[in-house]
């Protein structure tokens, strides 16, 4: 499925991932896979609250728990600039969807990185 929201398609998610040599790309790649899928499921879904959307965004969270041990055989972590780009990135989705007052911590809270 197509993104439909331009700010999203036009996006460059995890780019200060992509940029630093100690994140491997293919292992950013399925990072950007799982904030594309998150997208995807907004708009499929219209979550209609806040409720609704941290449902939404803590499984993708939960996808970046399991994506923590690809980084790991890699030899690399999500690690404190990783934790910050993929945060932002999470704040980013909320807003171009309308939910400019999701909190930040709230949206991973199921984080275990």
């Amino acid at each position: 499925m197509p993104i439909a929201n331009d700010r999203i398609a036009e996006h460059s998610f995890l780019r200060l991932l992509y940029a630093d040599a100690y994140y491997p790309d293919a292992v950013v790649d399925r990072g950007r896979g799982i904030l594309l899928r998150l997208c995807e499921r907004i708009e499929a879904e219209h979550p209609s609250d806040l409720a609704a959307l941290y449902a939404l965004t803590h499984a993708a969270t939960e996808e970046f728990n399991v994506l923590q041990e690809a980084f790991e055989a890699a030899d690399s972590e999500i690690e404190t600039v990783a934790r910050e780009e993929i945060a932002e990135d999470f704040a980013f989705v909320a807003a171009a969807y309308g939910f400019a007052d999701a909190g930040v911590e709230e949206l991973i809270a199921t984080r275990d990185w």
